[in-house]
């Protein structure tokens, strides 16, 4: 299994569908984030599930449990394989968001988020979260199990207490930089390799490969670091 997401972070559908149908056969899906779910949104969702390839909505819902759980639904009904929703909810948020995808019936499964990869202990500090990142990580990965969700999305030193709190569950690692690639706004980042080596079940790359001067010859050099053919 290829474990590159593309994170399609740019600014129009018509890019995000060119540069995924040029990618569509050296990675193993991709991620349509918050500024396209705000533009074409629905349309845009439907036209990268018919290219054949998982589609994670990054959404990261965070609202009472009924809204979630609605939101949820409407994104199950367009194929989607994951839904982000954070973690920090609680557990009857998550629940409702694995309920409302349920209701959908179309195989979608949630993904908790624990703590954002821009976020370091200064910046959990600010929001009154005195502890580590990878003690807020454990707390919230435990609870995100027990609510049923399928997996979990955690910065790549955060690994370990994923896997210690919530064994089983799918690894999800975003903030993922090729050596030598700029760090942009993440700031707890790691190599492919070695977040593999930690146990990142799947990988979300975005800027390493969509502001490439060659995006596909760049996607398809991070699966073979990785081992993918």
């Amino acid at each position: 299994m290829n474990p590159i997401y593309v994170a399609l972070d740019v600014p129009s559908e018509s890019e995000a569908v060119a540069l995924a149908s040029d990618l569509v056969d050296v990675v193993g899906g991709f991620k349509v984030g918050l500024e396209l779910l705000m533009g074409p949104g629905p349309r845009l969702v439907e036209r990268l599930v018919g290219l054949g390839l998982p589609v994670f909505c990054d959404a990261k819902l965070h609202d009472i449990p009924h809204t979630v759980e609605r939101a949820a639904h409407q994104i199950g009904k367009l194929g989607a394989r994951w839904v982000t929703v954070h973690a920090s909810g609680g557990v009857t948020q998550l629940e409702a968001a694995v309920s409302g995808l349920g209701e959908a019936d179309a195989g979608t499964g949630v993904l908790a988020v624990t703590v954002l990869t821009s976020m370091d202990a200064a910046s959990l500090a600010e929001v009154g979260i005195s502890e580590a990142p990878g003690h807020q990580v454990r707390r919230l990965a435990g609870l995100a199990a027990s609510a049923g969700v399928e997996g979990i999305v955690c910065s790549a030193a955060d690994l370990a207490d994923v896997g210690a709190a919530a064994p089983g569950l799918v690894r999800v690692t975003p903030g993922v930089r090729p050596p030598g690639s700029d760090r942009g706004d993440q700031r707890r980042v790691m190599t492919p390799e070695n977040a593999i080596a930690a146990g990142a079940d799947l990988l979300v790359v975005g800027r390493p490969i969509t502001r490439a001067d060659d995006p596909v010859e760049a996607a398809a050099a991070i699966a073979r670091s990785v081992g993918v053919a």
